[in-house]
């Protein structure tokens, strides 16, 4: 074992207490919670609405959506990604309001050559606008088993998890000029579909539908967020106060941020998984960089 593999392998093992939290969440009902939205039979809910899969073949993928609008929150969902030569599919998880003004907060899993390793696609949008992207490579193989994805979205910031481990912060900076999504209440989305124009390698590597059809699995969804109500234009937290919860724990991802061990957390993931930061592109950016850039830390 390469001395890498065996600092990552020790960090992982300090790490596992925080998987074992995030994994004992109770059972979802997606039938109470999710719509299929489209690819007909290939989004099933299966196990007395305890688990969900998308299935991708030549024909179409498939997508489901939340029933519920939020506007703030935390939302965590187990996911086991798409095995083997997963080239070409990309397979979505993400928070997004509607119209050409949209907000939206992005997972998506960039798929890759058998033995390759995933690439985990992040994006922050606001009124409309994104580009604002960073990539990582994962330490474990998503595909073997389900794993926690978590946004953590409050008036201060986002923050991206994976297994309860943060791998970005996207911090309100309104003060500077730079929009941050906080007025427009957003669904919950998933999909998996076909991107082999770009998805692998920006479009090298194609699709091998003769290892189809490609499905992803999902289980254990949790929304301790704030509802919208379109009819009253109010959301379910409005007028209570962020100790009126059930626990302190309920209404931690009100004002969450990254402590000590959290920001050592985020600079390890940054140091070892990060494969792409558009903060760092300066052939992107040759005139320089975003704001948020310069302002924007842990």
């Amino acid at each position: 074992m390469s001395f890498h593999n065996k600092l990552v392998s020790a960090d992982i093992l300090f790490l596992s207490v925080l998987v074992l939290t995030v994994v004992g969440v109770s059972a979802s009902d997606f039938f109470k919670d999710f719509d299929l939205t489209w690819g007909d039979d290939r989004a099933k809910i299966l196990n007395g609405g305890q688990l969900l899969t998308l299935s991708l073949d030549k024909v179409s993928g498939s997508g489901f959506q939340s029933k519920n609008e939020y506007l703030f929150g935390r939302i965590d969902m187990q996911i086991k990604l798409v095995p083997g030569n997963s080239a070409g599919t990309v397979t979505t998880f993400y928070l997004s309001s509607q119209g050409p003004n949209h907000d939206e907060i992005d997972f998506e899993f960039l798929g890759n050559l058998s033995g390759d390793p995933y690439t985990l696609h992040t994006n922050v949008f606001s009124q409309g606008k994104g580009n604002k992207e960073q990539q990582f490579h994962l330490w474990f193989d998503p595909t073997k088993a389900f794993h926690t994805y978590s946004i953590i979205w409050n008036s201060q910031r986002i923050i991206f998890l994976v297994d309860n481990i943060p791998i970005r912060v996207f911090n309100n900076l309104e003060s500077d000029g730079i929009p941050f999504p906080k007025n427009q209440p957003m669904r919950i989305y998933s999909s998996l579909w076909n991107a082999d124009d770009w998805a692998t390698r920006g479009g090298l590597v194609k699709t091998d539908w003769t290892q189809g059809p490609f499905i992803a699995s999902y289980r254990n969804f949790k929304a301790n967020a704030c509802i919208w109500s379109p009819s009253s234009s109010t959301s379910s937290c409005d007028g209570v106060s962020k100790t009126s919860t059930t626990s302190l724990e309920d209404s931690k991802w009100q004002t969450q941020g990254l402590d000590g061990a959290g920001r050592n957390r985020i600079r390890w993931v940054h140091k070892r998984f990060m494969v792409y930061n558009y903060c760092t592109d300066s052939k992107r950016f040759p005139q320089g960089f975003p704001l948020e850039c310069k302002r924007s830390r842990f």
